[in-house]
């Protein structure tokens, strides 16, 4: 489920929305002031957040502007304000839409609806880009590895391969499936593999806990480490 932050200190609209979005089946949880709505963004994860703009403690382009490198979450500013110059300035303090007061319900819930799916989307996409496998992390998009959040710095074929063996975890993969695959008959000969495997080895797997050899068949990297 879903968890919204509604900031307002109206209570009356704050738990007007909360009304709304909880029939939509969301959690969400109210602040009504932009000190409350601060600490709760330091403390936990929210989905999305809804944010009043006139606040008598804080405003909430100030609220924005102190959370957005905390919350990576979609944050929708919801105001009386309607003249552009506010507009630019909440989007330039990093918020992701605009709803003016007073707000159609319908709108209201298919805007953060939207805000969702889009989020969802990104981090489906994202997820897809990394694999972890125990301590090692290998981002396809940055091609990077880290093993324990360490950076460990690998050659392009090097990458390539660890990419090919984490991609078919749990798999046994000849030197022969594995020659072909990653170096595509363009130079070397096979003998290249095992020399690639000892070197990721040092680099990653001085134990052999993940790149296993499995005897007269080839190397397999496996699905956990125990």
């Amino acid at each position: 489920m879903e968890r919204i932050l509604i900031v307002d200190d109206e209570k009356d609209i704050a738990e007007l929305i909360s009304d709304i979005l909880e029939d939509e089946g969301y959690e969400t949880i109210i602040a009504n002031d932009g000190t409350s709505a601060i600490n709760l963004i330091t403390d936990e994860d929210f989905d999305l957040i809804l944010l009043d703009v006139m606040m008598p403690d804080i405003s909430g382009t100030e609220v924005c502007a102190k959370v957005r490198d905390l919350a990576s979450c979609p944050i929708i500013f919801v105001t009386a304000k309607t003249n552009l110059t506010s507009k630019l300035v909440g989007f330039e303090v990093g918020a992701d839409d605009y709803i003016t007061k007073p707000f159609i319900n319908e709108e209201l819930v298919a805007r953060v609806k939207a805000h969702l799916r889009r989020e969802e989307r990104t981090s489906s996409t994202k997820k897809k880009n990394v694999i972890t496998i125990g301590e090692i992390k290998l981002n396809k998009e940055s091609f990077e590895v880290y093993k324990n959040d360490e950076l460990i710095t690998l050659s392009t074929k090097e990458f390539e391969l660890l990419r090919y063996l984490m991609e078919n975890a749990g798999i046994v993969l000849s030197k022969d499936q594995i020659y072909q695959s990653v170096w595509k008959n363009n130079y070397g000969d096979i003998g290249t593999v095992a020399v690639n495997i000892k070197s990721l080895r040092n680099k990653l797997d001085k134990e052999e806990k993940y790149i296993k050899t499995i005897w007269g068949m080839g190397y397999k990297f496996v699905k956990a480490v125990e």
